[in-house]
C-alpha cells in the first residue's frame, strides 16, 4: 500500500485533469456526480486515462437510488465492466445490497470476476448496510482492497467514531477511506484525531454557464440543480490536500 491516497472523484476530463495536476494519485471516474455518480462511458475513460498518469478506477452504478439491485441491472453491471475494461480502467468501485441491507456477496462476486483481477473499491453502499462490522468481514473475504465510507452518516467527520472503530478492525487487511465532505481541512482534522490515510474528494468548485440566453421557465433536471452552474474539481483544493498529507504520514 503506497504511505497515502488522495482520490479525485471526477466525472469529467476537465475535472481529472485538475485533481491529477492538483496532486491526487487517483481518481474515481464516474458520470453524474451531482446525483451522487453513475457509470461513465468508454469514450470518458479512453479520454481521462490517455492524458493521466494515475491508477483509475471506475464508478459502476446503473442509476440513482438505491443499491438493490434486480437481475436486469447485474447484468447491465457485468457487461459496463467488461466494456470498459480496454479503455484504461485500473480497477472498479462497486456495491450491492440485499432487501436486508445485508452485502449481496452473490452480485459482487459476479462483478468481480467480471472485473479480470483488477482491485475493486466497496462503494458508499457500505454507508447503506445494516451491520458495518460484518460487512467489512464479508467484504475482506471477497478480496476487496479499499471501503469508501463516511461513517455512515452525511459526511466524514460526523461519522468518524465510526470510522475509527472500522480502521481498527481493518488491522491492515483492507484500506478504509474517509468520503463525503472531505477538503483540505477535515482531512487535517482527520489526521489529528485518526490514524488515517485515504482520502476521497471531490474538491469541487462551481463554474458559471458561459450561456447568455437562459430560459427561466424549463428545467431540464431536478428544479433544486441549476443547468447554468458547473461542477468542477479545484486544482488548488487537492494541492493544499496533497500539502497537508505529505506533511504529516
Amino acid at each position: 500500500m503506497s504511505r497515502y491516497i488522495l482520490e479525485g472523484c471526477v466525472d469529467s476530463l476537465a475535472s481529472a485533469l485538475n485533481a491529477f495536476q492538483g496532486g491526487a494519485n487517483r481518481l474515481e471516474l464516474c458520470a453524474n456526480l451531482v446525483i451522487g455518480g453513475t457509470t461513465p462511458s468508454p469514450a470518458l475513460l479512453d479520454q481521462v486515462s490517455s492524458q493521466v498518469s494515475i491508477p483509475i478506477r471506475v464508478l459502476i452504478r446503473p442509476r440513482f437510488g438505491d443499491f438493490l439491485f434486480n437481475t436486469e441491472e447485474v447484468h447491465q453491471m457485468e457487461a459496463e465492466i467488461r466494456s470498459l475494461l480496454p479503455f484504461g480502467a485500473s480497477g472498479f468501485v462497486i456495491g450491492a445490497l440485499t432487501e436486508d441491507g445485508s452485502l449481496d456477496l452473490d452480485t459482487l462476486k459476479r462483478l468481480i470476476e467480471a472485473a479480470d483481477g483488477r482491485p475493486i473499491t466497496l462503494h458508499r453502499a457500505f454507508d447503506m448496510c445494516r451491520d458495518p462490522f460484518q460487512t467489512l468481514e464479508d467484504a475482506c473475504a471477497l478480496g476487496i482492497d479499499t471501503i469508501l465510507t463516511s461513517g455512515q452518516q452525511d459526511s466524514c467527520l460526523a461519522g468518524l467514531p465510526l470510522i475509527r472503530q472500522l480502521n481498527e478492525q481493518a488491522r491492515d487487511r483492507i484500506r478504509i477511506m474517509c468520503g463525503a465532505g472531505v477538503s483540505p481541512t477535515v482531512i487535517q482534522t482527520i489526521l489529528e484525531e485518526a490514524p488515517l490515510s485515504a482520502f476521497h474528494m471531490s474538491g469541487k468548485h462551481v463554474v458559471e454557464s458561459h450561456m447568455r440566453y437562459r430560459n427561466p421557465s424549463v428545467h431540464m433536471g431536478l428544479k433544486e440543480i441549476s443547468e447554468y452552474e458547473l461542477w468542477r474539481a479545484d486544482e488548488e483544493t487537492f494541492a493544499l490536500a496533497k500539502k497537508i498529507l505529505e506533511e504529516n504520514l
